[in-house]
């Protein structure tokens, strides 16, 4: 995480996903497949741009 990177809301990390589904989301979170998050007190999930980047790297197949 740098300095100033974005936190992203669940809404906006489903957008960058192309509409992946709120549902699937938690899912993937539930089974240890979803970014690292940070639960706020009020139980919101946020995850920083970085950790959103790092993740899809883990999912590039290689050629």
């Amino acid at each position: 995480m740098r300095r100033n990177d974005e936190l992203l809301t669940v809404r906006q990390i489903l957008d960058e996903l192309g509409g992946v589904s709120r549902r699937t989301f938690y899912r993937w979170r539930e089974l240890g497949h979803a970014p690292r998050g940070l639960k706020l007190p009020n139980g919101e999930i946020r995850v920083y741009r970085s950790e959103l980047a790092a993740w899809l790297d883990t999912l590039r197949e290689a050629s």
